[in-house]
């Protein structure tokens, strides 16, 4: 049929012809969504990257991420580039991992990006510390940049403590690329990560294009980031700040600016980006305090789309730190025509558990967050089609994040949602987060991908059991301090 349309044409020039036949591409491959997502494809205003099927690999175990990472470094060749909220103190391995590519690749460059608040906690084996040696020893090469939030100014910068100013907001992306390859998790570079605390993690090779997007990324937020520079003779390591124009403080509408423009650019260049039998990543950045709501708009559009649609989908939706945002927790309940499981972290498996002080109420205080949401289901009338769910294993927690979309409960997901964000009021509004949505087309190419994607969810179900949290007592101080920091825990 496509030749023979072509054929009505043959007095075309040839770039009218070729014009005619990327149009019936592009047709084709929205025709080959599932017709529960085509429209809600189409009206997205992200980036878009395309990728066989066959290089996308589904990790379920920390132990396969950190194998997984220290492989990357071992093989790459030009470039290294990492995004991540911090660097563990014990991870001398990863660090040496590092050094090791550099000697052996004399052309090779690291590019890192970190929390700046997060990285200069006190202490003997800070993220700072760890790279400081990296960088002396290879200053045009290793390249270590840490955001800071600019909600934190004034008097309260100079006298919130190291372990609480997180509170206003952190660098929370989390990308590991070497060269054309880029893995995507909601995952840190700590022990925990690599071993007990399970999170999400897909591998993606086959579109340098994407790599290149995740690489210009960090690139475009160190930009405006400190810079961990030669340590002078006395000091372990010096940062510096590299707009002498701009304080630090001030940076709301350069970063939005510089956030905006990459977004743009990428859509310009991957607007023709289209093929039937492969699947569609958008990347989508979130960072409230820059006016950047990419996932808000989208998972927006994504639920009135579904609550229209004349099946009645199932999204699961899952996170570490369950303390949905407002606008999220309306979507799933004024959805009426969608049936949502969620799974979040039980107290025990949160990672605050067992913590010193204020932080030791986190468990606690998103019990209350959970105790509220369910008030509102059962509001609602929702309590038969929301159904609330606790992750539990002995010695493990749970930093699990994302949505999967499927058209019934026992049909493989046709899109989900992963990378950084928690899906609560701290990512929409105050950390900085990427995330990702993957869309999978109708075609037989594509269904061992949907088959992973399932697998993914039932493992994660797997150490799951209705929720319990109805009958655990939350302290007064508990509640009044979820009032105070306003959910943002």
């Amino acid at each position: 049929m496509f030749s023979s349309t072509l054929r009505l044409y043959g007095h075309a020039s040839t770039t009218r012809r070729q014009s005619y036949a990327r149009s019936l591409r592009l047709m084709s491959s929205s025709r080959n969504f599932h017709p529960m997502i085509k429209n809600f494809a189409s009206k997205l205003q992200q980036p878009k990257f395309t990728i066989p099927p066959n290089k996308i690999q589904i990790m379920s175990r920390p132990t396969e991420f950190y194998s997984h990472l220290l492989h990357m470094v071992h093989r790459a060749e030009t470039r290294i580039f990492i995004s991540s909220l911090y660097l563990g103190s014990s991870e001398t391995e990863l660090v040496s991992s590092f050094a090791d590519a550099l000697k052996r690749r004399p052309q090779l460059q690291i590019h890192m990006l970190f929390d700046l608040n997060r990285s200069t906690r006190p202490g003997p084996h800070s993220t700072v510390k760890l790279l400081a040696p990296l960088v002396a020893q290879y200053p045009d090469r290793v390249h270590v940049s840490f955001f800071r939030s600019p909600s934190l100014r004034g008097i309260l910068a100079k006298f919130v403590p190291p372990r609480f100013n997180e509170g206003w907001g952190t660098w929370h992306a989390k990308i590991y690329g070497v060269d054309d390859e880029v893995m995507i998790s909601g995952a840190n570079l700590n022990k925990s990560y690599f071993t007990d605390r399970q999170d999400r993690y897909l591998h993606f090779t086959g579109n340098s294009q994407l790599a290149q997007y995740c690489f210009d990324f960090i690139d475009t937020v160190s930009g405006f980031s400190f810079k961990l520079q030669l340590p002078s003779s006395h000091s372990e390591y010096d940062i510096s700040w590299p707009m002498p124009d701009i304080h630090p403080h001030h940076i709301h509408k350069t970063a939005e600016l510089a956030l905006a423009s990459l977004q743009n650019r990428y859509r310009q260049l991957t607007a023709k980006n289209s093929d039937a039998e492969n699947i569609t990543l958008f990347p989508l950045i979130q960072a409230g305090q820059f006016n950047i709501r990419d996932e808000e708009t989208a998972l927006k559009m994504l639920f009135q789309h579904l609550d229209t649609n004349a099946a009645r989908p199932l999204v699961d939706l899952t996170s570490g730190y369950f303390g949905l945002y407002k606008e999220y927790q309306d979507l799933v309940l004024q959805s009426t025509n969608v049936d949502c499981r969620i799974v979040a972290a039980s107290p025990l498996a949160n990672g605050f558990y067992g913590s010193r002080g204020i932080s030791g109420r986190i468990p606690e205080g998103y019990t209350y967050l959970e105790q509220r949401f369910m008030n509102a289901v059962k509001r609602a009338g929702r309590q038969a089609t929301v159904q609330l769910s606790e992750w539990e294993r002995e010695g493990w927690t749970y930093h699990a994040k994302g949505i999967w979309l499927s058209e019934t409960s026992s049909q493989p997901p046709m899109l989900t949602l992963f990378g950084s964000t928690n899906l609560n009021s701290r990512s929409a509004h105050i950390d900085t987060e990427l995330s990702f949505m993957m869309l999978v087309p109708e075609s037989s190419g594509t269904e061992p991908l949907r088959r992973q994607l399932a697998d993914e969810v039932d493992n994660l179900r797997k150490h799951s059991s209705p929720w319990k949290g109805a009958d655990r007592k939350v302290r007064l101080g508990t509640k009044a301090l979820v009032g105070l920091v306003g959910g943002m825990l």
